[in-house]
């Protein structure tokens, strides 16, 4: 393939309806893998100011060896390469520590460079695993939209573009254009549930005539939808006469309205209420809004503790406090 030919493959990823706008500077979580390699790749084609931010986790003896070439590509292609190794996890989960020691270096890179959206390279065969892995765990039409195009932490701007974008054809532009990467060991762990949806359910999904991407990318859809009418709904209890109130002190709004919502709503609702009062990122799981549906059932007697919040009735009014300060905002 030309070089002008993988300039307009490139191009084509990046000019979609769903992409928010991006800035000319702007940075890529990059790991030296094939997805990240292809987004790094596809924005310095299309023009855009790119730094490459690396960071070794430290999993592997040739992590370093491995930072040390992504370094040579980067300079290669002209691309500023920013590496720094993070400890490496001890926890039994450690995706999800190694996932929060990432963030809070990019955090720091982009207070220091002044980079403020960051782009990572999750693709259409991702968010079907994740759709899977939330339906599995039992997720509401909230978790089953997957991941989001746009999010923001703690002032960093993250974006996906390519979400709509299958897997195998990064793979397949890179080797097109003469691009190396690297394959990283554990994507073939079967003890990481992501893998083994990824080599093993998949598969046999394939086998028994389903497109598995297909179907759950199918389901995010209709979680998305889903979704927009719970908040719409949402909107109007907590907008209700003027009557409710969501601060970091606490949450109200009248009892009545809220009881003879749906559980669906009541359950947006409160998440709505969590966020505000405790800060991005909280949520109620699912023990605790059955937890809320039998207290609410019982007209709201007595209060009720969930994680970091009381729930308590008042009269005419539901009221959702912290219960400690390191909870509250």
């Amino acid at each position: 393939m030309s070089a002008s030919a993988l300039a307009s493959h490139f191009n084509s990823w990046l000019h979609h309806p769903g992409i928010p706008a991006l800035p000319s500077q702007l940075a890529v979580g990059w790991s030296g893998g094939a997805d990240s390699t292809a987004l790094l790749l596809a924005l310095k084609f299309a023009g855009y100011d790119v730094v490459a931010w690396h960071v070794d986790h430290g999993w592997r003896a040739s992590s370093s060896d491995e930072a040390k070439v992504l370094a040579e590509r980067a300079a290669e292609w002209d691309i500023p390469f920013v590496t720094a190794s993070v400890k490496a996890a001890v926890e039994n989960n450690r995706e999800a520590e190694a996932r929060r020691g990432r963030f809070t270096q990019f955090l720091q890179w982009s207070q220091e460079s002044g980079v403020t959206t960051l782009c990572l390279a999750h693709h259409a065969d991702d968010q079907a695993e994740t759709v899977c892995m939330r339906l599995l765990q039992g997720a509401g039409a909230g978790g089953c939209r997957g991941m989001q195009r746009e999010r923001f932490f703690k002032g960093l701007r993250i974006v996906r573009p390519l979400l709509h974008v299958a897997g195998p054809e990064l793979r397949r532009a890179l080797q097109a254009g003469g691009f190396a990467w690297f394959e990283d060991p554990s994507n073939r762990d079967m003890s990481i549930w992501r893998n083994s949806i990824r080599f093993q359910l998949f598969p046999r999904l394939q086998q028994a005539g389903v497109e598995p991407v297909e179907l759950f990318l199918r389901w995010q859809r209709q979680a998305e939808r889903l979704t927009r009418q719970l908040d719409a709904d949402a909107d109007l209890l907590l907008n209700r006469d003027g009557s409710s109130e969501l601060s970091s002190e606490g949450a109200a709004l009248l009892w009545r309205p809220w009881a003879a919502s749906s559980p669906a709503v009541r359950a947006r609702v409160l998440q709505r209420m969590m966020v505000a009062t405790m800060g991005a990122g909280k949520t109620p799981g699912r023990r605790h809004i059955e937890l809320v549906e039998q207290w609410t059932s019982r007209s709201g007697r007595g209060g009720l503790d969930l994680s970091g919040c009381r729930l308590q009735r008042k009269r005419a009014y539901l009221h959702l406090l912290p219960t400690c300060s390191e909870c509250a905002r």
